[in-house]
Parts: structure tokens; C-alpha cells; sequence
């Protein structure tokens, strides 16, 4: 029963922590808030939920990383693929060499293979925590999809050097072309899984859909159960859960085109998304600050072990940290090079980024619950039963890490931001304007088309109903028109919303004083108003 109290509060501190970031006087990150409050719960109740790193990669990660593989923009991320993979995978093998051999030098008693194993664990920047710092400072948004790229795709890299080193640890041996081939099954098989197993889920459900007919909700659970599905069928293999659950979300991304899903199924889904990324990404991180005291105990009172000095510890985790950023600064800086090298052929635009673009790609490598979920899984002794050497320093250094980077982030972030300049996004080749142009012509051609075929029991009925459509899109036409160039675009947009919020408000008014008055029954007062406010909120989004 207190477990479920625990889980409980945790949910609570998940909407608190929302009021909080808005009433301290000071600005900070959302998952930092989050964390403390979980640190508060584990004071409270003496103990906080254990981290079980399988449970917690099983439960949390898959719909997370689903959703963010499928709402980040395609365009940008294979535009510009050169940039993230450079920082995905070079940038990870490059941070292992770097903080393992500092790491070695600032702890000699920390085992060389131990040392690369925590520096593999804290290199991949964590796609939650990149997210949640994003959300709520203003980034350009080239900048943003790169760092984005990178955090989705750089777990599976610092997973197999993680697993390596360790391994490393364990028998005091490793080998350098079977980590090569292991990542190389780990990356593929677990790209090919997330592909295979959202493609055979989407035919087998519109399959079942046509021939048997479905209740409303089932279409939303599936779509919630297919990262789990192609996350647990990539870890039978052996291959990447992690980058399996990114791929079935870009995958999905791609299968919705087809239109299969219905505009109510669409409406629901986005709805229980946005809810269960937001209650996923908050638990998150009040479970990892569930989990501080703890480490911090365990830490400074190893078991077997003399205690640490606190500002021994202090020390050193703020060496590891800045560390992590220099190195993180020296790497974006060959990767920008080598990107500018390249970019000066014929026929190529080159763009010189100034030191404030490196410092802000630089401390937006935030780390979060994915490093601390993986540094738990460290072994709790040697095959020969010996205490696996420095673990507790190791966790304690790697919960330094994650907070240390969230702090930066959310202080240096907005001043590095203000006012920065990127590589503006190459223009599609059909504009907002357009597209609406196109789709208003296809529809006039469709009703057009339908009057003239005729049909139903009463002709002049189906011909007054087809005139009022018509009359509505060739409104629109005329709207897109004005807006393609004949007058001002903005201005008219602006008049239109606000004569179209003010229309909508006035029959919310109606339908709402209806309902008071009882003129009107519940389930139509709701029906009337849910027609309404999804009306308003497409309008707001225009």
C-alpha cells in the first residue's frame, strides 16, 4: 500500500512541479523542479520507488522515444544527417576516449575499464531531458532539430561502449572488431524491427479494420502498444529497444500519410499522446530525484568501503561535468569544420557559425534519466565475487552529471539564444499559402463535380446544400487569394482569426446558456461545444 502512496505522490509532484516553474520568481527547467520534488518525496516516505533499470527502459522509454521520433521533422533531420551523425556517433566514441582517461587520472582508483564505462553511460544526451529544455526556451529551429537528431540517435552508440567496457571490467578483456560488428547488429537489427514491426501493425490493423469493424478507442491503444511491440521484439534479437522504438515512431510518421486514420482517431490519439508524454516525462524525472538521496548516501558511506570527503566528491564531479562540455566543445567544433570543408565545393552556400552557435550546440547536451537508468544496471560484484570496483562513486558521478547539465542548460541556454543567427530552413516547395490554395481547388472541383452528377431524392435540396458549400470554399479561395499577394497577408489573417474566435465565442455563449436553461440536453450542449473548441483550436494553430 505505501508503494502505491509513493506512486501516487509522484504523480501529484508531476502536476505541481508545472505550478511551481511558473510561481518561482526565477526562472527553471521543468524536469529540474521535478527533480527536487522527488527528492522531496523520498525524504518524506524514507524511501522512494527503486529504479529497476529493466522496468524502467520497458516502461518509460519505448512510447517516449516513439513520440519524439515521430514528431520531429523529417525534413530537417535527414537535411541534415552529415552534422547529427557526426555528433550521434563520433561525438560518443570521442567522449568515451576523452572522460574515461581523465576519469582514470583525477581516480586512480577507479579502474581504466570502469572509468570508460561511466564515460559511456554520460556521453549520449538524453532525448527527455533535450526535449523538456527546448520546450520552453526559444531555439532556432535548425539547431533544434540537430540537437533533437542527435539525442535520438546517439543512445544506441554510448549503450554498446557502455556494455563493451563493462564486459571489459568484468573478464579483462576486449576486443575491437567484435564491438564493431555488435554495434553494427545492435544499430541495423534494431532500425529493421522498429521498420518491420510498425509496418506489419499498421497492414494487420487496417486489415482487420475494413473486414470486422473496430470500437472507437481500439485504434488509440494499438498505436500505444506498437513501440512496446517493436522495443521488446528488437531486444529479443539482441539489437537496439532504444533506436527500435525512434525508427517505429519516424516509421509511423510516414504510414499516417496514407490518411488510413480516421480525423476522430487522429483528434483522440493527439490527445492521449500529449497527456502520457507529459505524465511519462515528469515521472521520469521525480523517480530520478527519488533516487538522490540514496546514491548521495551511498556515496559518501560505501558499503566495505572508506567514506568519501564531500568536497572530494564535489570536486571531482564538477571536473567530469565541465569536462564533458569541453570535450563536447572541441568535438562540435572539428564536426562544424569538417561540415564547412565539405559545403565548399561548387554550387554550395557555406555559413561560418560563430562561437555562441558552438556554445549553445555545447550546452544543450542535457543528460537525464536514460544515464541514470543505465548506470544502475553496473554490476554489484566481479565474477569472483569481489564488489565491483568504484560503483557507488560511478552512480554518484553520473546523478552529478545530470543535474550539473540541466542547471547549465537552463542558465546559459537563453543568453546564448537571444538573438542567434542560424542557416535559415530551405523553403519547401509548397507554402502554407499554397497548399491551402490547392486543397480549396480540389474541393470546389469535387462539389462542382457532384452537382452536376445530380442524385439523391430531392434534386433542388442537394443543389441548395452543394451552393452553400460552395459558397463557404470559394470564401476561402478568395481568402487565399488575398493572402498569395493581393493586399496584406497578415493583416487580413489577423482580422479573419479574430472575427472567427469572436463568432465562436458568442455561439459558445448561446449553446452554454442553453444548457443552464435545460432548452438543451447535456449530450448535445457537449457535442455542440466540442465541435466548437475543436474549431477554435485549429484556428488558434493557423
Amino acid at each position: 500500500m505505501e508503494t502505491v502512496e509513493v506512486v501516487l505522490a509522484m504523480l501529484v509532484a508531476v502536476i505541481a512541479s508545472g505550478y511551481v516553474a511558473r510561481v518561482l520568481p526565477v526562472a527553471l527547467p521543468l524536469p529540474l523542479i521535478q527533480i527536487v520534488l522527488g527528492a522531496v518525496i523520498a525524504g518524506v516516505f524514507r524511501h522512494g520507488v527503486a529504479l529497476d533499470p529493466d522496468i524502467f527502459f520497458l516502461l518509460f522509454l519505448p512510447p517516449l522515444l516513439f513520440v519524439d521520433g515521430w514528431r520531429i521533422p523529417k525534413i530537417g533531420l535527414f537535411r541534415d544527417k552529415a552534422t547529427i551523425l557526426e555528433l550521434a556517433l563520433g561525438l560518443v566514441v570521442f567522449t568515451v576516449v576523452g572522460a574515461g582517461y581523465l576519469l582514470h587520472w583525477m581516480i586512480p582508483a577507479m579502474p581504466l575499464a570502469v572509468a570508460f564505462a561511466l564515460a559511456a553511460i554520460v556521453a549520449p544526451t538524453d532525448p527527455v531531458a533535450v526535449s523538456s529544455i527546448t520546450a520552453r526556451v526559444p531555439m532556432p529551429p535548425r539547431l533544434s532539430h540537430i540537437i533533437e537528431g542527435e539525442s535520438l540517435l546517439n543512445d544506441a552508440s554510448g549503450l554498446v561502449c557502455f556494455r563493451f567496457a563493462v564486459a571489459a571490467a568484468m573478464t579483462g578483456h576486449f576486443s575491437l572488431a567484435q564491438a564493431g560488428l555488435s554495434f553494427l547488429w545492435i544499430a541495423l537489427g534494431g532500425i529493421a524491427a522498429g521498420a518491420a514491426i510498425t509496418f506489419a501493425i499498421t497492414r494487420a490493423h487496417g486489415i482487420l479494420q475494413r473486414r470486422f469493424g473496430e470500437e472507437d478507442g481500439v485504434p488509440v491503444l494499438i498505436n500505444l502498444l506498437t513501440p512496446f511491440g517493436a522495443y521488446l521484439a528488437a531486444e529479443r534479437l539482441h539489437a537496439s529497444g532504444i533506436l527500435a522504438a525512434v525508427v517505429a515512431g519516424v516509421t509511423m510518421s510516414y504510414l499516417e500519410l496514407s490518411g488510413a486514420a480516421s480525423p476522430g482517431t487522429r483528434i483522440r490519439r493527439n490527445v492521449v499522446w500529449d497527456a502520457l508524454q507529459f505524465t511519462l516525462n515528469g515521472t521520469m524525472f521525480v523517480l530520478l530525484g527519488e533516487q538522490l538521496p540514496d546514491i548521495a548516501r551511498g556515496a559518501l558511506h560505501p558499503d566495505g568501503g572508506q567514506p568519501f570527503d564531500p568536497w572530494w566528491l564535489a570536486s571531482r564531479a564538477l571536473a567530469l561535468s565541465l569536462g564533458l562540455v569541453l570535450l563536447r566543445l572541441i568535438w562540435v567544433w572539428i564536426s562544424l569544420q569538417l561540415t564547412l570543408l565539405n559545403r565548399k565545393r561548387p554550387g554550395h552556400q557555406g555559413f561560418t557559425p560563430r562561437l555562441r552557435v558552438m556554445l549553445a550546440t555545447s550546452v544543450s547536451g542535457v543528460r537525464g534519466a536514460l544515464t541514470m537508468a543505465g548506470v544502475m544496471t553496473l554490476p554489484l560484484a566481479l565474477p569472483g565475487g569481489a564488489p565491483f570496483p568504484a560503483r557507488h562513486l560511478a552512480i554518484f558521478l553520473a546523478a552529478s552529471v545530470i543535474v550539473f547539465s540541466l542547471l547549465l542548460a537552463s542558465a546559459a541556454l537563453p543568453a546564448l539564444l537571444r538573438g542567434l543567427r542560424m542557416p535559415d530552413e530551405p523553403e519547401a516547395k509548397c507554402s502554407e499559402i499554397d497548399a491551402r490554395h490547392a486543397a480549396t481547388l480540389a474541393a470546389i472541383a469535387a462539389l462542382e463535380k457532384a452537382r452536376r452528377a445530380g442524385g439523391g431524392a430531392d434534386p433542388a435540396l442537394q443543389d441548395q446544400a452543394v451552393a452553400h458549400v460552395l459558397r463557404l470554399y470559394r470564401h476561402r479561395l478568395d481568402a487565399t487569394d488575398a493572402a498569395g499577394g493581393h493586399g496584406d497577408p497578415q493583416a487580413l489573417q489577423r482580422a479573419e482569426l479574430r472575427y472567427r474566435l469572436l463568432a465562436l465565442n458568442a455561439e459558445r455563449d448561446t449553446v452554454l446558456r442553453l444548457a443552464r436553461r435545460m432548452d438543451v440536453s447535456d449530450e448535445t450542449a457537449r457535442k455542440l461545444l466540442r465541435q466548437i473548441d475543436l474549431l477554435e483550436a485549429r484556428y488558434q494553430q493557423d
